[in-house]
């Protein structure tokens, strides 16, 4: 039994914290010190015994610890050594003396101090304490043996150790475990117990660290043998290149080499397949560039050289599918007609590429699809909506990993032909990044003078394009590129006006929508009159889309009620329509019923479609002030500008005073103010609701207007006329104030648009203040 000395047996003595690390007696152990409370502690006991408590810290992230942050037992030891280091810190040299347990703790004022109890061993080695020493022996031989992260010297120190005390103490030294297990082993009472326990720990160890062996054995293993099998083909295929002989194709290549004779490939690509063919033939299976080149050969045989389809210039046959399919659209559908008219006798035309443009659901896809069926081709959709990479189009170079050809090479695969329609989706969506600009790279695609040599970053091979027919849409022109827009060929697609639309939800979508879910004809009939009241009061859109899921949410309920046993037949009418869609959403606006003083109906064009647009006008006291609300752009904000100046230089003429702006602050706000509006295309509308306020007169009954004004107070030309003209329809409008210069526009028109509406054509403000002011004067 170790005899304390006799300045050990000291009972009050300092306190040094420590983070994640727990001392066991009879050890020697190098520490770092920092803080200033450990340092003052040291300093303290250095220039006294050199004694010091070791107790650690139950959270090592803890700073600023207190009494109750430490453990209740920890080891006395003596500093060996002291050593200042440049940075401020000390490192000591400490050696475990014997275990204690605090009794009472209390920090002074640079430091803990604490009166402890030591706890001295005491028991005698029993037989069953012997055995059981030599297993915790055994074991933890095998635990360094098993652990990479312990040096073999270890086991030199341990063997010269024969007192069972120093080791437990150094067996629990360096063993891996975390600070809990270690300060249970250091709080255990008893030999016995202190080795049952690290001979369950050191039993849980060297079982983990054998599986952690076994994988990297089999790791090992495997490495080993692929670096054998390379080495050995390498070896084959030096000495087969130094005898001469041509290694034959494997089953693979073979298969590849079959596949790539099958395409028809152009000579100059077949070369260069070849070429990669023998490659891929020499590269071991194993190396990761062999699946790049079975994947590149698989894409040179699998995207279409030579096959194409026949077409089918059946002029009469085109113009019934494009019937068939879509209902209205006059101007379009001639235009395709003498596309593909002119197409069937020159066979490709050149720098004539069609882009329809049109807001959402007015059919540009769909168009698409119908020249396809119509011509006999395949039909192949690129979206192009958010696409900001030109990779997207030319594809990655093969060195990148999981590179791919691009969407243009993909779709062409897609098709299996070098013929098919090729729709270029939302062409007016794409973006532009760090990563290039997709529009540039369209032009190769695009302009027949480059697109029968076109090149994809991974094909590396020219591929012809010359023979596809591409077709672009667009909502609108004003965010199509500049070098795009020069390419093209633009076809407008105006919205449905209601008469197409009752046609097309009678003949098409309602069809569809009850064969899809699943309804005779008996079981569910939708009026006439139904169809109409769905179009003006539940829909509000250009296209047809809210329409067809209108239509597919009456053929929802009348499944329900029919399975639940409450009906056989449904009849939807005008009268009972409320029950399957609720309330109607767009009623005809109150402005529209009746004129009012300040007010006057504008018409607006929008991505989605023609809208009616109040502009309101309110004059308050004050003086020299204009209020411009409702989000309205830099544009728009002008054209109010330009329509006070127009008024006050014409105040005389329209019987107002000329320093209105003096007497007057004004107040112009177009309503719906979360949505921004732009455009001068309002000038005529300001200017009316100006005078309208300044006059006090209403302003009448169904009337809207739409033109830019001059500082001179002349109607200049505005665009989106077919647009604006499908909302006054559907807003019954009668009487429209148009310029001069659109009077053009109107011949282009189907006259279903303007059916029962008095169109006036004014090239001047004062014809329009004729009309609506003059009859009040």
């Amino acid at each position: 039994m170790k005899q304390i000395p006799q300045e050990e047996n000291r009972e009050r003595l300092k306190v040094l914290p420590m983070k994640d690390l727990v001392v066991f007696p009879n050890m020697v152990v190098p520490l770092i010190v920092g803080r200033k409370s450990s340092l003052a502690a040291i300093e303290s006991t250095v220039d006294s015994d050199k004694m010091i408590l070791l107790v650690t810290q139950k959270d090592p992230t803890l700073e600023d610890v207190k009494s109750k942050d430490l453990f209740r037992i920890g080891v006395v030891a003596r500093i060996l050594q002291l050593i200042r280091l440049p940075n401020g810190l000390v490192k000591i040299l400490v050696e475990g003396l014997f275990k204690a347990h605090v009794r009472t703790m209390r920090k002074g004022k640079h430091f803990f101090e604490a009166v402890v109890e030591p706890d001295l061993p005491d028991d005698r080695l029993t037989k069953e304490d012997e055995a059981r020493k030599r297993q915790l022996v055994s074991l933890f031989k095998q635990y360094v043996k098993l652990n990479d992260d312990l040096p073999d010297e270890i086991l030199f120190n341990f063997n010269h150790l024969n007192d069972i005390y120093r080791v437990t103490d150094f067996i629990a030294t360096y063993i891996d475990v975390d600070i809990l297990e270690k300060q249970k082993i250091l709080k255990t009472a008893g030999l016995t117990a202190r080795i049952d326990v690290l001979i369950s720990l050191l039993r849980r160890e060297n079982g983990i660290l054998a599986i952690k062996s076994d994988l990297d054995e089999k790791v090992r293993d495997q490495m080993v043998k692929s670096q054998r099998n390379y080495y050995l083909q390498e070896q084959l295929r030096v000495i087969k290149d130094e005898l001469g002989e041509d290694e034959p194709f494997s089953s693979e290549a073979e298969s590849l080499r079959q596949r790539l004779e099958k395409a028809a490939l152009p000579q100059a690509v077949m070369e260069k397949a070849m070429e990669e063919l023998r490659r891929f033939e020499k590269i071991p299976s194993m190396s990761p560039e062999s699946n790049v080149l079975r994947t590149y050969l698989e894409w040179l045989s699998d995207v279409p050289w030579q096959k194409e389809t026949e077409d089918v210039y059946d002029l009469k046959r085109v113009q019934q599918v494009l019937d068939e399919d879509h209902a209205g659209l006059k101007k379009p559908k001639k235009r395709i007609v003498e596309y593909i008219a002119t197409l069937r006798r020159v066979k490709n035309i050149k720098g004539s590429i069609l882009c329809f443009i049109g807001p959402p659901g007015v059919g540009k896809t769909s168009l698409g699809k119908s020249i396809a069926r119509a011509i006999g081709r395949e039909f192949v959709r690129m979206a192009l909506g958010g696409v900001s990479d030109e990779a997207e189009i030319r594809g990655h170079r093969r060195t990148y990993i999981g590179a791919l050809p691009g969407k243009i090479i993909q779709g062409m695969k897609r098709a299996g032909t070098i013929n098919p329609v090729f729709l270029l989706d939302e062409i007016d969506k794409l973006g532009s990044d760090y990563r290039g600009d997709p529009a540039s790279a369209l032009l190769e695609v695009l302009d027949p003078e480059q697109n029968s040599h076109f090149a994809d970053h991974y094909l590396e091979v020219d591929y012809d394009l010359s023979h596809v027919l591409f077709i672009l849409t667009a909502n609108s022109a004003a965010d199509i590129p500049d070098a795009l827009y020069d390419r093209l060929e633009i076809v407008e697609m105006p919205g449905y006006h209601d008469a197409d639309k009752l046609k097309i939800a009678r003949e098409y979508i309602f069809v569809k929508a009850r064969a899809n879910h699943g309804l005779r004809p008996d079981e569910l009939k939708i009026d006439k009159q139904v169809f109409n009241k769905i179009i003006r009061e539940y829909t509000a859109e250009p296209g047809v889309r809210a329409l067809e899921r209108e239509i597919n949410k009456i053929c929802r309920r009348a499944v329900v009620e029919i399975d639940k046993g409450d009906r056989k037949q449904i009849r939807v009418t005008t009268k009972n329509l409320h029950d399957y869609l609720g309330e109607p959403r767009y009623e005809l606006k109150p402005i529209v019923r009746a004129g009012e003083t300040g007010v006057a109906l504008g018409l607006a064009w929008t991505s989605m479609g023609g809208d009616v647009l109040p502009i309101e006008v309110n004059l308050l006291p004050g003086k020299d002030k204009l209020n411009l609300t409702g989000k309205l752009g830099e544009v728009m904000q002008e054209s109010a500008q330009v329509a006070i100046s127009f008024l006050r230089s014409r105040a005389r003429k329209y019987g107002i005073s000329a320093d209105f702006i003096n007497k007057y602050e004004i107040h112009i706000h177009l309503p719906e103010g979360a949505i921004p509006k732009e455009g001068p295309s309002a000038g005529i509308t300001l200017t009316t609701a100006l005078l309208s306020a300044l006059k006090r007169k209403k302003f009448p009954k169904a009337l809207a207007m739409t033109g830019e004004i001059t500082l001179r107070g002349k109607v200049l030309e505005i665009g989106g006329l077919n647009e604006k003209l499908l909302a006054a329809q559907r807003l019954k409008i009668k009487k429209v104030i148009l310029p001069e210069a659109n009077r053009k526009d109107i011949k282009e028109m189907d006259p279903e648009i303007i059916e029962g509406m008095d169109l006036c054509f004014v090239r001047h403000y004062d014809e329009i203040y004729d009309m609506v002011f003059g009859e009040q004067a």
